[in-house]
């Protein structure tokens, strides 16, 4: 009876997390705005260098490029970056740039190997190609409105900061998957960003977009700083911090397209996620179990099975996440169904199970590229055959030999 009750707390502390969560979003999206009700939008407009890391056919691609193409904004340049021209997205970006021939587009094309990380191999060539002072680095799967560029400016005109990044939005949902991904993305995602930044002070980069300034970035060691680790986007975002500067979290909301993912890239995606934060946070990745009510309260339904007491919490349980998560999805106007909630908490206890892979292994695959992760998400290769144990086993007898 006594573990039933510590379950009884566990959950409960679960759903007054989500419910910090909930509030610190409706916070987070309060709208700055000026005498006359209007959003206050940079008035300095320095030119921007936009560069966007390309690898396959996103969904939506088009779309996303193309909005990044009619921003109203009076000086900026959009860099395309690829690795090979035989990829599919290199005859998207070429239609995108015959659409909008009086648009300064460029298309750089350069195998680039300066380290483990594939994205940081793709910005490095756009990187030395952009030609303006103040950087925006965006994924290829993020669709914005024309107002972007003059929203996410503005905090640049204060010189302690130094860099902008944004709140996260998953719009489509016609398949399993990328309903999964956008309902995560919509709750669990948004909620912890906006309640570590509001409650604990502290920001959370997503590479989805991310503003600095290029002197900012070299003043931290450059791309080449984050060459070898999966995680660039936390450790720029930890290295401006570093030098006393501040990382600001925009209330705009981007929008991150996902249609036609299947079960499997979703699943891929959090593992690989999951594993990210092991890394990253040790012991207070544990503290994540805990905040998944829906999970925590299948537990006692395995234990001690379907009483009237197991299976009325975690109806209540189930209850209370669909509503919050429908409400969560009106305050940032998705347009998704409000049928969809009801997978919320399949989704959760999805997630709940995915929990677990970080502990047990150690090896991602990310754009084609089996990688082992060690502390701080530093990637190193790994064979395809004999496992990351037997890879690690080897890898320190190396380094012992060698010291």
């Amino acid at each position: 009876m006594v573990l039933f009750w510590i379950f009884g707390v566990l959950v409960f502390f679960g759903l007054i997390i989500y419910g910090l969560q909930i509030v610190a979003v409706r916070l987070a999206l309060s709208p700055v705005r000026n005498r006359e009700g209007h959003p206050i939008l940079s008035q300095s407009c320095p030119p921007i260098s936009v560069i966007k890391p390309l690898k396959g056919l996103e969904d939506n691609l088009f779309g996303n490029l193309e909005s990044f193409c009619v921003q109203d904004y009076p000086e900026y340049e959009v860099i395309f970056s690829l690795q090979d021209e035989n990829d599919p997205a290199y005859k998207v970006v070429r239609k995108v740039r015959e659409k909008f021939p009086d648009k300064p587009i460029s298309i750089v094309v350069e195998r680039c190997h300066h380290g483990f990380n594939p994205k940081v191999n793709n910005l490095f060539p756009a990187y030395r190609h952009s030609k303006y002072p103040i950087i925006l680095i965006s994924d290829s799967n993020v669709m914005v409105d024309p107002y972007y560029l003059r929203t996410i400016v503005k905090p640049l005109d204060d010189p302690e900061v130094g860099l902008v990044c944004n709140l996260i939005k998953g719009i489509g949902g016609k398949t399993i998957g990328s309903i999964f991904e956008n309902l995560h993305l919509n709750s669990f995602i948004l909620g912890n960003i906006c309640f570590l930044d509001r409650y604990l002070r502290i920001p959370c980069v997503v590479g989805k977009s991310m503003l600095m300034r290029k002197s900012d970035l070299e003043a931290v060691g450059g791309l080449a700083s984050v060459k070898d680790v999966l995680a660039e986007d936390h450790f720029i975002g930890e290295k401006i911090r570093g030098q006393k500067q501040r990382v600001v979290i925009s209330n705009y909301l981007i929008n991150n397209v996902n249609e036609y993912w299947n079960l499997q890239k979703f699943i891929n995606r959090h593992v690989r996620w999951g594993k990210m934060r092991w890394k990253i946070g040790g012991v207070k990745y544990l503290l994540e179990l805990t905040i998944n009510p829906v999970f925590t309260a299948c537990l006692p339904l395995l234990l001690w099975g379907p009483t009237e007491k197991t299976l009325s919490i975690l109806a209540l349980v189930c209850l209370i996440k669909i509503i919050g998560d429908f409400y969560l999805g009106r305050s940032i106007s998705t347009p998704t169904h409000p049928s969809v909630y009801l997978l919320s908490p399949i989704k959760d206890i999805l997630m709940g199970v995915l929990w677990f892979a970080p502990l047990a292994d150690d090896t991602v695959v990310w754009r084609g590229n089996r990688y082992l992760m060690g502390k701080d998400t530093r990637l190193s290769l790994c064979p395809e055959r004999g496992g990351a144990w037997k890879t690690r086993i080897v890898e320190g007898i190396k380094a012992k030999i060698a010291w």
